[in-house]
C-alpha cells in the first residue's frame, strides 16, 4: 500500500494528511513536526492568541481524536535533518531512519534573525511558535515600552493587540511605507495613519543598528538605529523588542539531497513535484510559478497556499491529474478593521481607490496592462468576494466605473 511521509505539521503538512485520507489513500500516513504540540493554526498567533482572547485548544487544526481514528501517524517534537532521495529514506534528529514511498516537504519556514548587535538579547522575541508566544506573554508583566521590528502583517497585527493591552509600542519599518512588499501606497498610508492614530510611534525608513543592553543586568534598554551616514542614530527606550522581518525557508535537507532551489525555496512545478523523484514540496518553502504573478517563480506565503498545495500533492500521489492554479488570498485584523486581499498585486501599473478610507471602508483595486489582478478590501467583504472573479478573469473594466462604490462589481460593464 505504500507510506507517506509529511516533513511539517503545520497547515500544509495536516492538510495533506486529512486529504490523503479522504481521497481514499490506504497506505501509512506519518507526520513528522518539529513542535511538541499537535497541528495547529498560526494565524491567530498574532492576533487573538497573543491578546488572550482565543485558548490554545481551539487553535487546533483537528482534536487528537481525529489523527487517531484516521490512522495517522503525528510524531511531534522529532526535526527531520537528512533526506536521502535515492533509498527513500529520511533521518530524524532521534537518529531514526524513516522509509518512504512519497515524502511530502511542508517544512515551512523559522523566523529571520535580527542581523545586528544584541539581536539575540533575551529580551527579543518573534512571532512564529505557540510557544515564541508563551515566552513573549510571561515576560509582558515586566515591559512597559515595545519595540515592534518590521512593518508587514506580524508587527502590525502585534501592534494592535500591545496596545490595546496598555503598552507603548514604536515600530520600525526599514522601506518607507507599511506592507510595502504586498500592498499600494494607498492601504500603506491608510495604516500609517491609522496605527498613529491608536498611538503607535511609527518609525519609517528606519534601520534598527542594534539592541542596546544594559550592561549589569543584561536587559535591554532600548532600539539604536542606524544614522545617515552609517553612524550610530537615535536610541528609542524599550524593554522588549518582536522582531517580524520575514521567515527563512526550512529546505536545507532538499538542497543537501540535490533538489532543485536555493536558500529562498525549493523548485515545485505545477504539481508540486521536486526535481528529486517522489519528493513534493508544499506552502512556505515552495516556489513555483504563478500565473496570477505573470507567471513568475515565487513563493507565497500563506495559509490559502499551504492548503491548497496539499490537495495537489495528495491528489496527484492518489493518481489524479491535479495542478495548481489557486487565487491567493490573505487577511489581516487589526483594531476594528478587517482586511481581505485576493490576487497578487506585483507589478500593478494602476491603483483604483474605491470608497471613502476616512468611513473606514473602502478597496484598493490594482491592474496591470488593463486588467484587474488584485484587490485589497478593508471592511468591504462585498468587494472581496465579487472582485475574486475580476481577478480569475483578468477583467477590464473602465477605472472610472471601479471607483464608483455605489455600484457593486459584479454589475459593472467589462471591456472586451
Amino acid at each position: 500500500m505504500g507510506r507517506v511521509v509529511i516533513v511539517g505539521a503545520g497547515h500544509g503538512g495536516a492538510q495533506a494528511a486529512i486529504m490523503l485520507r479522504q481521497l481514499g489513500y490506504a497506505g501509512t500516513v506519518t507526520m513528522i513536526g518539529d513542535e511538541p504540540e499537535l497541528p495547529y493554526e498560526r494565524p491567530p498567533l498574532s492576533k487573538d492568541y497573543l491578546a488572550g482572547e482565543k485558548p490554545f485548544e481551539r487553535l487546533l487544526i483537528r482534536p487528537e481524536r481525529f489523527w487517531a481514528e484516521r490512522g495517522i501517524d503525528i510524531r511531534p517534537g522529532e526535526r527531520v535533518v537528512t533526506v536521502d532521495a535515492e533509498a527513500h529514506r529520511v533521518t530524524t534528529d532521534r537518529g531514526e531512519a524513516i522509509q518512504y514511498d512519497r515524502l511530502i516537504w511542508a517544512a515551512g519556514g523559522r523566523p529571520r534573525a535580527l542581523p545586528c548587535p544584541g539581536g539575540e538579547c533575551g529580551d527579543v522575541h518573534r512571532i512564529r511558535t505557540r510557544a515564541d508566544v508563551d515566552r513573549l506573554v510571561a515576560h509582558l508583566g515586566e515591559a512597559e515600552r515595545i519595540a515592534i521590528i518590521g512593518g508587514g502583517y506580524i508587527g502590525l497585527e502585534a501592534a494592535a493587540v500591545l496596545v490595546k493591552l496598555g503598552k507603548r509600542v514604536s515600530l520600525f519599518e526599514a522601506q518607507e511605507r507599511l506592507l510595502a512588499r504586498v500592498a499600494g501606497p494607498a492601504l500603506s498610508a491608510f495604516y500609517a495613519e491609522r496605527h498613529r492614530a491608536h498611538g503607535v510611534d511609527l518609525h519609517l525608513g528606519a534601520s534598527v543598528a542594534a539592541i542596546e543592553t544594559d550592561p549589569a543586568s543584561g536587559r535591554m534598554t532600548g532600539v539604536r538605529l542606524a544614522g545617515g551616514d552609517g553612524t550610530p542614530g537615535m536610541l528609542v527606550p524599550a524593554d522588549m523588542a518582536i522582531v517580524g522581518i520575514g521567515i527563512v525557508p526550512e529546505v536545507a535537507p532538499l538542497l543537501a539531497a540535490g533538489a532543485a532551489g536555493d536558500a529562498s525555496g525549493v523548485s515545485v512545478d505545477e504539481r508540486c513535484r521536486t526535481s528529486l523523484a517522489d519528493i513534493f514540496a508544499i506552502g512556505d518553502c515552495a516556489v513555483a510559478a504563478n500565473r496570477f504573478a505573470g507567471g513568475a517563480r515565487i513563493r507565497v506565503e500563506s495559509v490559502q497556499n499551504a492548503n491548497d498545495q496539499a490537495g495537489v500533492a495528495a491528489r496527484t500521489i492518489c493518481g489524479e491529474d491535479a495542478v495548481y492554479d489557486a487565487v491567493p488570498w490573505f487577511w489581516s485584523n487589526q483594531y476594528d478593521l478587517k482586511l481581505q486581499t485576493v490576487g497578487l498585486s506585483l507589478g500593478h501599473d494602476e491603483a483604483v481607490l474605491r470608497g471613502d478610507p476616512a468611513a473606514g471602508g473602502f478597496s484598493v483595486v490594482y491592474l496591470k496592462d488593463g486588467r484587474v489582478i488584485a484587490l485589497d478590501c478593508v471592511n468591504a467583504t462585498k468587494d472581496y468576494v465579487q472582485g475574486r472573479a475580476l481577478v480569475l478573469a483578468g477583467a477590464r473594466i473602465d477605472p472610472l466605473d471601479l471607483a464608483d462604490a455605489s455600484r457593486p462589481l459584479k454589475e459593472l460593464p467589462q471591456q472586451c
